[in-house]
């Protein structure tokens, strides 16, 4: 059965965007826009209403060039709920093995009656690049070490569903920082909101360039405990790297994994995160990982919210700028 939330109103005069490319491009503003619609469809979910007709007669093709479970399967979800048609690109079958370029594969897709390609490659800037040379909505899922906005969306509404405003808060990000795109997009997103960024890990991973960024550098996961609202685990992302950027996994889970013990030292209520895939045992212990702190499978779940938002407002931008 189909429904639709009166609640979400037309598209807000806030939000023009018609392609979401990073958040690093976003205001404070449109930050909490598409938190607030991502919260409504949240809502709906939890009173156990799972489909509305927002994007009937709407296509949306998933262009993955790398890997994917969560992300590709999250978007598909999210554009079937809002009553989409959802086509899955493979990268390997198509006649980009035959030498066709990137934007002409985009173009014909969009031809054949694309409204919105949801991007996800190994060089950074290839959503931008996308988005220069057609005329339908390009979602970023991930772009090299770049950015990954939707993941830092759902990783921000969970934060701010358990800690109220961020304003204040101290968020540490933990681990793989050199190769990660959720950083980016996570300390954009939750600079903007007013939040405090510390990351964290060993220093072939955390270079002194990230002060740049305005982020506290730490090396020890220990000495920034106390002090921690939120804990964001990243996994180490050995499938980027050339060289092992620690002497073992024993001494990298010796000083940088959360665990029960290190749970009792941190504040009470602290929250943790991690964007997955987790490896147990390494960056979080199977106790913590699964435990009463733990927001992970809150995270995953707030993925179909923020994705059926991104959805519905760069489509609805894009009408409006017809």
């Amino acid at each position: 059965m189909q429904t639709e939330l009166p609640e979400l109103g037309e598209i807000p005069k806030g939000w023009t965007r018609k392609h979401l490319l990073g958040l690093e491009d976003l205001s404070g503003d449109e930050l909490n826009i598409l938190l607030d619609k991502a919260q409504i469809f949240r809502n709906a979910f939890d009173e156990g209403r799972r489909k509305f007709s927002f994007l009937n007669g709407h296509t949306s093709v998933t262009l993955f060039f790398e890997n994917s479970t969560r992300t590709r399967t999250s978007f598909a979800l999210a554009a079937q709920r809002l009553s989409a048609s959802t086509v899955a690109f493979a990268a390997s079958t198509s006649s980009l093995s035959k030498g066709e370029t990137v934007i002409d594969t985009a173009k014909n897709l969009e031809a054949m009656g694309c409204e919105s390609m949801i991007v996800r490659h190994s060089t950074p800037g290839i959503p931008r690049l996308l988005s220069e040379n057609v005329a339908c909505s390009i979602i970023n899922a991930g772009d090299g070490a770049h950015e990954h906005p939707t993941q830092g969306l759902l990783d921000i509404l969970t934060l701010r569903q358990k800690l109220g405003s961020l304003e204040g808060k101290t968020i540490a990000i933990v681990g793989d920082i050199a190769h990660s795109r959720v950083v980016r997009s996570n300390i954009w997103g939750l600079q903007k909101l007013g939040a405090h960024v510390i990351v964290c890990g060993p220093a072939t991973l955390v270079s002194p360039t990230w002060r740049e960024m305005n982020v506290e550098i730490s090396h020890s996961l220990d000495a920034i405990l106390p002090r921690v609202d939120a804990l964001n685990m990243l996994r180490i992302q050995f499938e980027r790297q050339y060289t092992s950027p620690f002497p073992s996994i024993r001494e990298y889970t010796l000083l940088y994994s959360i665990n029960g013990e290190r749970l009792r030292r941190a504040k009470p209520n602290v929250l943790i995160l991690a964007p997955g895939p987790i490896n147990r045992g390494v960056e979080i212990t199977p106790d913590v990982a699964d435990g009463a702190q733990s927001a992970i499978l809150e995270q995953v779940s707030n993925g179909v919210a923020v994705r059926m938002a991104v959805l519905w407002l760069t489509d609805g931008a894009r009408k409006s700028q017809r």
